[in-house]
């Protein structure tokens, strides 16, 4: 196993050496890749034979067993084939920030996976920050308030032109189906006239990786953010909403507002973490969730990039999810 970058770098990089692929790889150096994903926080796997969706689907059971399914959705996304789905479908000229994948719900994805089926033009990465540093270089009075207060999370569901609908986000055209999910997350549920959906949940923005026991800001609450929206589409949300009417948002965890500057803070923590380099066709990345929070800048070209998301967990360990 040729291992490229030194452990800590991010992404570490395992170039194939032969004719082999990434599923084989990891079952001849399973104990060795995982210890590497912990160590680096993120490996990419790059010139192995074959590539795609299946390959990715086999690399995932091959490292963690079943791929899990997509639920409590925040962004729009595809189902390209089993529990293989495309990257967040916003617009090519928007940045997605960096965020740690699905930090909003109680478990989440230990691990998550990404490969590059069609390269962009132009820019195109998908950015990655290691949370330990980002939580280190947050002013520890911000820290110690988070801790303290937690972060809550806002949706207000008004329709497919105004955030989407609750019936896309949460797979379901049933009223009691959404209640029963969101009773079992300690998600808040409120019904809006007709077709509308307010809810609210209150989560812990730092945590302790469940292997190394170090601290990692894991959290939402700077995606979520209004202010983390591209300047004119904040400003015109705010024009044409309440505060408590914005299609997301996010609050300090007792329902207090986070200042903006405060927001201003947490964007230069993760922007002082990000690291980048540019896909090929047929990469691999792996990236420990709890460690790693990535985005995605904006590109031109047919970019085009899978994800599959496995091992559920809690911050505690791995959990056993449907």
């Amino acid at each position: 196993m040729l291992v490229t970058e030194i452990p800590g770098a991010l992404p570490a990089v395992i170039e194939a050496d032969g004719g082999t692929t990434v599923p084989e790889l990891i079952a001849a150096e399973r104990d060795r890749i995982r210890e590497l994903i912990t160590e680096s926080g993120a490996v990419l796997f790059r010139g192995f034979k074959e590539g795609g969706v299946d390959n990715l689907d086999a690399s995932v059971r091959a490292l963690s067993g079943a791929p899990l399914h997509y639920s409590e959705r925040s962004s729009p996304r595809t189902n390209i084939k089993g529990q293989v789905y495309t990257s967040t479908e916003y617009p090519n000229t928007e940045e997605i920030f960096l965020h740690n994948e699905c930090s909003y719900q109680l478990s989440w994805p230990g691990l998550v996976y990404f490969t590059c089926l069609a390269e962009a033009t132009e820019q195109g990465a998908t950015p990655l920050a290691d949370v330990r540093k980002v939580y280190q270089a947050i002013d520890p009075s911000v820290r110690e308030e988070f801790e303290r207060r937690g972060w809550m999370y806002v949706r207000n569901f008004l329709g497919q032109d105004m955030g989407g609908t609750w019936q896309y986000y949460y797979d379901t055209k049933d009223r009691a189906e959404v209640e029963r999910y969101c009773a079992g997350q300690d998600i808040g549920v409120e019904w809006l006239g007709e077709d509308g959906l307010h809810t609210r949940a209150v989560r812990q923005a730092v945590h302790r990786h469940p292997v190394t026991g170090e601290k990692v800001w894991f959290n939402h609450a700077t995606f979520f953010h209004v202010t983390t929206l591209p300047a004119e589409y904040s400003a015109g949300l705010r024009e044409m909403y309440d505060e408590d009417e914005l299609p997301s948002n996010t609050y300090y965890g007792d329902g207090g507002v986070i200042p903006d500057d405060v927001i201003a803070h947490l964007q230069q923590a993760y922007r002082s973490a990000w690291t980048r380099y540019d896909w090929r066709q047929g990469d691999l990345l792996v990236i420990d969730n709890m460690l790693t929070a990535h985005g995605r800048e904006p590109f031109a070209g047919p970019r085009k990039i899978a994800i599959a998301m496995a091992e559920a967990s809690n911050g505690a360990g791995s959990i056993a999810r449907d």
